[in-house]
């Protein structure tokens, strides 16, 4: 459908709600993901804090898809939706996945760098956040989909300094695999920040 008719047709403003509140819950996640880190005790209890939170999130997800399949008129493509809510779930997936490991692998102690990856990660999320609550402000969720572009790049970064690290310090080749996975999860977690951030742009540009 034409963005200028989209626009004059009357549609369904809750989404908007819905996008916030998935968007809000993947920031909770990973706050939660780098309170555990910074905060290294009780471990399987805090994992299972996330996997809650990413419960809640499965849920405002589903109710994403039902309104999607019960709205005529939608707020853009039906299929930009459907991949704006896929990937933002898959973010809040992998900060579930990366915690879990720390308790599935009972890693007794954190190594250096973990904790600036997460803080990398909750930053990205915010930029998620920021740019979801922008979205009827093209310009300013333009420079949060940059900035989440940016944490990416740096994450990615890190990741790879901290592999290194890995392969030059560690003699243990279980270890090896546990942190190298870790280390992967999150930063892919990241990507998906990314990937966020891109359907964004793709939503900005075709309703312009």
């Amino acid at each position: 459908m034409p963005a200028i008719l989209r626009r004059m047709l009357p549609h369904e403003e809750s989404f908007f709600d819905l996008f916030n509140r998935q968007a809000e819950n993947i920031q909770v996640g990973a706050k939660a993901l780098l309170d555990m880190l910074t905060h290294y005790t009780g471990v399987p209890e805090q994992a299972q804090q996330i996997k809650a939170i990413e419960h809640a999130g499965d849920d405002i997800t589903h109710n994403l898809f039902k309104k999607l399949n019960q709205t005529f008129i939608t707020p853009f493509d039906r299929e930009d939706i459907h991949q704006l809510c896929s990937q933002v779930d898959d973010v809040l997936d992998l900060i579930d996945a990366a915690a879990s490991r720390f308790a599935l692998y009972r890693v007794d102690k954190i190594r250096p760098g973990t904790i600036e990856l997460a803080q990398i990660l909750y930053a990205a999320t915010g930029g998620v956040v920021a740019a979801v609550y922008a979205l009827g402000k093209p310009d300013s969720a333009l420079e949060h989909c940059i900035e989440v572009n940016r944490l990416e790049n740096e994450s990615d970064r890190v990741c790879r300094t901290l592999i290194a690290q890995l392969f030059d310090e560690e003699k243990d080749p279980v270890q090896i695999i546990k942190w190298k996975e870790i280390f992967e999860v999150m930063e892919t977690a990241v990507d998906k920040c990314e990937d966020v951030a891109n359907v964004i742009e793709d939503v900005i540009l075709k309703g312009t």
